[in-house]
């Protein structure tokens, strides 16, 4: 979604002493804290109007002491003094304490709805940024962590604006106000109270190093322990299966103390920095008793001037305290920006061609010249891999495991860029061509199903509100999902359960069949789809394939050399290689690795027959 904000993934630029995942690291606050604010600088008059309602509430609190003294000092203290003066008093201390509290309640307001518009857009543009990013970045970096960056971090950001930067507003005005208050009852005293502020600065220096290095981790601690939660929920079949829940939980356990300890940790420096500041308030609001009592014993100064100066003290110190009680928020959030700062600052992998081309209509000609491709320089996957594939062909791909042939298929989808060599489609290099249009052409239907909440009818149509009813229905039937489907209690508009539980391995497989046909591309890609379906369930696929391959280009990676035996042509990897090539009948007839997997695929199944 497109942004003026800094976070903006099509505005991030990698920043300064980011720390990466997993380090602990960290950059200047202050910089973090800058970034914050400008991300929200579109509700600059929100915050105005909060910071006008914190000048009218701190200056309500602020004149309620010197109305006091001015009450002691000229109508209680003077024998025989008038009453009207006093209600008068008293009338305006009640109006302003009123007022007060009405800019109180509304600032919480404001403040609240302003941080929470902020970080709203924060997650929108993270979870933008996320879906940009190429599929290294899922494979090097942990679920958990991901999850903890949308859902906590962002929270803890929104803190920083509902709370801390309130308190820094509000607390930070009412410290200045108060400074100014007491310099004009009485500079000499004011003076005096001023010793504190070093103090308070040397004891922030002390505390702040250590308190970030403490809330680092615990935020790290917490991401492992969601990361393994989910993990362990997803894969929970498994663990029940194979009877791992002692051992996961223990395992969870090694997670967990870690976290408690952190969190223990954690609260016992911030009740130790907090207390040091009520130590100090205590302290200095002696030391005023002390210092004023002494003045007001040799009349100096009056004993109304002392008492607004003890309040005064005491008003002074409530927002020291107030924020020494926020430092955890402070640090909860600069840790969660900082974190969310380098999911931002990850450029995707593969990038959009600043100029695309885009042809009206492409004929589905496929052509991989001299590809090569590795993860790591050391281990290369594919090696100098060539070969041509002419529109409307029905293309086969076989090969031992680890062969690389689910490979070839991620660079032709483009979710990997090769090392070296080019893919074309119609003789255009995928790499000048935008990521979007690319999808558009080729449909890759994997072995792994992904369903979301929702009707089976929703999940063939990925939502999209332009497909009809007429065409999902029409999918369906193609692909032999049509059967199972209706005899589903609500039949299209059955709901499925998280993952599509309540579908089995083949009926998920068939749904992810129909969803790719709805999208109707010029090249399909099946990666060992009907791994997962019976003998029926694949007949129907091999059945609707037939339908759906007479007017695209279809490359089918075999996992049941069964399904690729009418293959037009049929391409053998072998560590990386093609090391043959041709129809099924000529491949028979060459008895080389074609053959040799065949009557291995033959021998097993009549060993699972037997």
């Amino acid at each position: 979604m497109p942004s003026s904000m800094p976070f903006n993934r099509k505005e991030v630029k990698p920043m300064a002493n980011v720390p990466q995942p997993g380090t602990s690291a960290s950059r200047p606050s202050s910089a973090t804290i800058r970034e914050l604010l400008v991300y929200a600088r579109p509700y600059t008059r929100l915050f105005a109007g909060v910071v006008a309602l914190v000048i009218v509430y701190n200056l309500t609190q602020v004149i309620q002491p010197y109305l006091v003294k001015v009450a002691i000092d000229r109508y209680l203290l003077i024998p025989h003094g008038r009453l009207e003066p006093l209600i008068a008093i008293g009338a305006t201390y009640l109006g302003i304490t009123l007022v007060g509290l009405l800019a109180n309640l509304w600032q919480t307001r404001v403040i609240a709805s302003a941080g929470q518009q902020v970080v709203r857009q924060l997650r929108i543009d993270l979870f933008s940024h996320i879906e940009s990013l190429s599929m290294s970045f899922f494979e090097s970096h942990d679920t958990g962590r991901l999850i903890t960056n949308v859902a906590s971090d962002t929270t803890r950001i929104s803190q920083f604006f509902t709370q801390f930067l309130l308190s820094v507003i509000r607390d930070g005005l009412t410290i200045v106000l108060v400074m100014g208050a007491m310099f004009l009852l009485n500079w000499k005293l004011a003076l005096l109270s001023a010793l504190v502020i070093p103090i308070i600065v040397v004891i922030s220096a002390i505390f702040r190093p250590r308190l970030h290095k403490i809330y680092n981790t615990t935020r790290s601690r917490q991401s492992r322990l969601i990361g393994f939660i989910a993990e362990n929920l997803t894969g929970m079949r498994i663990i029940q299966v194979f009877h791992q829940e002692d051992k996961q939980l223990e395992a969870f356990n090694h997670l967990n103390i870690p976290f408690q300890m952190a969190n223990v940790n954690e609260f016992r420096w911030d009740v130790f920095f907090n207390r040091s500041f009520d130590l100090l308030g205590n302290l200095a609001v002696a030391f005023m008793a002390w210092a004023g009592g002494m003045a007001v014993f040799h009349h100096t100064i009056k004993i109304g001037v002392l008492y607004a100066f003890i309040s005064y003290i005491q008003q002074f110190f409530e927002p020291i305290n107030s924020l020494t009680q926020n430092w955890n928020t402070l640090q909860s959030s600069m840790i969660s920006a900082e974190r969310i700062s380098a999911v931002l600052a990850t450029p995707p992998a593969i990038k959009d061609p600043p100029r695309p081309i885009t042809p009206p209509a492409i004929t589905g000609r496929i052509d991989f010249d001299h590809v090569s491709f590795a993860y790591e320089r050391s281990r290369p996957i594919l090696d100098d891999i060539t070969c041509h594939i002419l529109p409307g062909q029905f293309i086969g791909i076989c090969g031992e495991t680890g062969a690389g042939k689910s490979t070839l298929i991620s660079l032709l989808a483009r979710f990997y860029d090769v090392t070296s060599g080019t893919i074309s489609i119609d003789h255009i290099d995928i790499r000048d061509v935008r990521q979007a249009d690319l999808h558009r052409w080729v449909a890759v239907v994997q072995q792994e199903v992904n369903l979301y909440s929702g009707s089976v009818a929703d999940n063939i149509r990925l939502f999209r509100s332009d497909v009809s009813d007429a065409q999902v229905v029409h999918a369906a039937r193609l692909t032999g999902a049509h059967a199972f489907i209706s005899q589903l209690p609500q039949g299209y508009n059955t709901p499925l359960t998280p993952h599509g539980s309540n579908l089995s391995a083949g009926q998920r497989q068939l749904l992810a069949f129909a969803r790719t046909i709805v999208l109707n591309p010029s090249i399909l890609v099946l990666d060992e789809a009907t791994a997962n379906l019976d003998a029926m369930s694949e007949i129907a696929v091999q059945q609707g394939l037939i339908e759906v391959a007479k007017n695209r280009t279809t490359i089918v990676i075999a996992h049941r050399l069964s399904t690729i035996r009418a293959a037009d042509c049929i391409y053998v990897l072998d560590k990386g290689r093609i090391v043959e090539s041709g129809t099924h009948d000529q491949l028979v007839a060459h008895h080389g690795a074609y053959a040799e997997m065949l009557q291995k695929s033959q021998l097993t199944a009549n060993a699972e027959g037997f």
